[in-house]
């Protein structure tokens, strides 16, 4: 069984509230129940945790060590600005995928760069929900694909 840690950075908890144009109008709960049966479809173990702090995020990525193949991270705003995360998702080795809500890529220039890209395997922006549950696939596949 393969066995993701999915992270959410800050702001996420107010999904459904916070600029639904951009983010879309389903709240953290919803997307973590779709996080929670595309699992269960696949197998997979996933643990899901939320915060607005970037220690904590950190503390998130350091405990993955202890019992997961993989994360998904969606670093919010840290993405741009956390030279933290980035060490710590290079720190803990593990294959990780970077999901965005929205596309960054379309919106302002500062969204534009990110801090984690050329740590992580790879990076699904864009797709709303859909961003969570292709960042987990790819990450199944990756860890698969390391096990052969």
């Amino acid at each position: 069984m393969v066995k993701i840690a999915v992270i959410h950075g800050p702001n996420l908890n107010l999904l459904g509230l916070r600029e639904p144009e951009v983010y879309g109008a389903l709240n953290l709960e919803q997307i973590n129940a779709r996080i929670e049966e595309l699992a269960r479809k696949e197998g997979l173990e996933v643990r899901i945790m939320q915060s607005n702090s970037e220690g904590a995020l950190i503390d998130g990525i350091h405990d993955a060590l202890d019992w997961a193949d993989a994360i998904v991270i969606n670093p919010g705003a840290y993405t741009h600005t956390s030279v933290a995360i980035r060490d710590a998702i290079t720190a803990v080795r593990l294959p990780t995928v970077e999901v965005h809500l929205s596309n960054v890529h379309r919106r302002e220039a500062f969204r534009h760069h990110s801090y984690v890209s050329p740590v992580v395997v790879g990076q699904v922006v864009g797709f709303g929900v859909d961003s969570y549950l292709l960042g987990l696939l790819a990450a199944k596949r990756t860890v698969e694909e390391m096990r052969r």
